[in-house]
């Protein structure tokens, strides 16, 4: 899992690099760092609102007492988007927006729900109570 991360977080910033260098060889260096600006800054706006709007569908199920498990994906899934929409470059920004916009997000949902699914089935998880 360490070499995993350890290459992701190597080979990424290579190739995001590479990417913009490509972009700006083909339009300007200004357009592709105000691309790049303006992708952070509406990536961050849309992530901020789409967690607020998350937050109180969360007080809500709970007020209502409901586990608001699926609401807790959204939440996973605008906080990881946010964050890739802040790192610069395309492929992370592109990652970002399908994490953040509510249509695209089932996709990434349905696929956690699998994978925690296996990894229950599998005794992976382990929950401690105190």
């Amino acid at each position: 899992m360490l070499a995993k991360l350890i290459l992701l977080f190597t080979i990424t910033p290579i190739v995001e690099l590479y990417i913009l260098f490509q972009l700006a060889d083909v339009t300007t260096p200004l357009t592709t760092v105000g691309l790049v600006l303006i992708t952070g800054i509406a990536g961050a706006y849309l992530a901020k609102s789409e967690g607020r709007l998350i937050l109180s569908k969360i007080k809500l199920e709970l007020n209502s007492g409901r586990v608001p498990g699926n609401q807790l994906l959204n939440g996973l899934c605008v906080l990881i988007g946010g964050a890739l929409l802040l790192t610069p470059g395309i492929i992370t920004d592109i990652l970002g927006f399908t994490l953040v916009i509510p249509g695209t997000r089932e996709i990434y949902k349905s696929i956690i729900k699998r994978k925690f699914k296996r990894m229950i089935e599998e005794g992976n998880i382990n929950i401690y109570f105190r």
